[in-house]
């Protein structure tokens, strides 16, 4: 019997996760860790760590314990493909036997794009698009070092690239290869604390946005489901403290384990439209994943209530809200609610249209043809290109509802210019009880 026609996800995996190392001081170890797998000339791919003595800690960890290091250190946010086969070059003509990524997930990403570019004797990282494309699985050792709060990259068999070469361009895609999981991954939320404000609440948001579309997805698997709504309590505990007060050890530690725990669900839970939307806005923009997310994620949480009431009731009392009285629905309207004012609180914009500088800021210097810095402002036209980049994103077939183009149109077009608040009767979700508003405004602005 052919059961996909009634059951989406009728067999349900487990994914296998890597050895881990987290706790204070837990960074310290990555070098006899190295020397102990028998590696001698490691490459170290990273981003904007240099200089801030992270790097240099790490290379004088490495060096003690008998291991060369190589230094690639130009990943980028929203990691192109280029990157990838920059680190592979580097790899390659350094003569290393072994990769550490250390960051957050653009790093680990271009590392594991690295890895399996290696494996297959340089062929292009865009081949290497989809479920487990990898011919070979054997790749070289990768340790990954995190110094953020929302990745969840260093222990998930999943990464992300961005396609600038290929008639496809810009298209960010998602690779989700069991030859990409880590040999060890390492978390330490003493590196975390050096992270700027900001990146804190963008990553934040990361994890809020792995734990909550695992936990209302599709797939519901059970063994990953109540680790789902963990991370959602304990970001609603800790981000605000650690976005404020980065030195807080308790609170940086709960964000920790937070996206560990939260990369560990959606490993095998997997994820919805939410991601779909980041990743086709990067595309386009460069902006922060986790920035895309923060901004996103309560119009995908209403546009998603009707078909999942019950767990974003459940996510409601996660985030601390009283239920007391109140019925499903309710509930799952003082999600919206409590998420929104997290963002708030945390420092989130409004919209696309109100993101302004930060630190490796990108923002409005995208792929698309004709796209230049600046206030970001999209048309039909390009709002219809990237929604038709939602709809083909590996994660969108885990969302609780399904999408439509118009639907993503109308998404995106209210991430773009409106204020963020809870849609009731009018917008784009659809009535809990089946009559559904008219979707859209006559034109994008408005």
């Amino acid at each position: 019997m052919d059961l996909s026609r009634i059951l989406e996800f009728p067999v349900k995996e487990y994914i296998k996760q890597p050895r881990s190392l987290l706790g204070a001081g837990a960074y310290e170890n990555a070098g006899p860790e190295a020397a102990a797998m028998g590696l001698k000339h490691v490459l170290f791919v990273t981003s904007g760590l240099r200089g801030t003595g992270i790097i240099d800690e790490c290379r004088t960890n490495f060096e003690n314990a008998g291991v060369s290091v190589t230094i690639y250190d130009k990943v980028e946010t929203n990691p192109k493909d280029y990157n990838v086969m920059d680190a592979y070059k580097a790899y390659t003509e350094a003569e290393c036997d072994g990769f550490i990524s250390i960051g957050g997930g653009s790093s680990h990403d271009t590392t594991k794009g690295a890895r399996i570019v290696a494996a297959h004797d340089g062929r292009n990282t865009n081949e290497f698009q989809g479920l487990n494309t990898s011919e070979k699985l054997e790749n070289p050792p990768h340790i990954a070092i995190n110094t953020t709060v929302g990745t969840g990259s260093e222990t998930t068999p999943a990464y992300v690239i961005t396609d600038t070469t290929t008639d496809k361009a810009p298209h960010k895609w998602v690779a989700f290869d069991r030859a990409a999981t880590t040999t060890l991954a390492i978390n330490d939320p003493v590196l975390c604390m050096t992270q700027p404000p900001e990146y804190v609440a963008y990553t934040g948001f990361d994890t809020l946005a792995h734990a909550s579309e695992c936990y209302v997805g599709r797939v519901q698997h059970l063994s990953t489901t109540p680790q789902a709504l963990s991370a959602v309590r304990m970001v609603s505990e800790n981000l605000r403290e650690a976005t404020y007060n980065p030195k807080n050890y308790k609170a940086m530690e709960g964000m920790v384990w937070a996206q560990y725990i939260a990369a560990q669900a959606f490993s095998s839970g997997l994820l919805g439209i939410l991601h779909s939307l980041s990743h086709a806005v990067c595309a386009y923009y460069d902006i922060h994943h986790g920035l895309n997310n923060g901004i996103g994620i309560a119009r995908v949480w209403t546009y998603n209530q009707p078909a999942a009431v019950e767990k974003y009731a459940d996510i409601a009392t996660a985030m601390g809200e009283d239920r007391t009285g109140m019925n499903p629905v309710q509930a799952a309207d003082a999600a919206i609610d409590a998420v929104i004012r997290l963002a708030k609180d945390c420092g989130i914009p409004e919209n696309f249209g109100q993101v302004s500088e930060y630190p490796k800021t990108r923002m409005g210097q995208g792929f698309y043809e004709g796209k230049s810095s600046g206030a970001i402002q999209s048309d039909d036209d390009e709002l219809q290109k990237m929604a038709e980049h939602m709809m083909a994103d590996l994660c969108t077939p885990g969302n609780p509802r399904d999408l439509t183009v118009d639907a993503a149109k109308e998404i995106l077009r209210d991430c773009m210019y409106d204020p963020m608040v809870r849609k009731t009767t009018n917008g784009y979700r659809q009535n809990i009880w089946g009559t559904a508003p008219a979707m859209g405004r006559a034109a994008a602005g408005g």
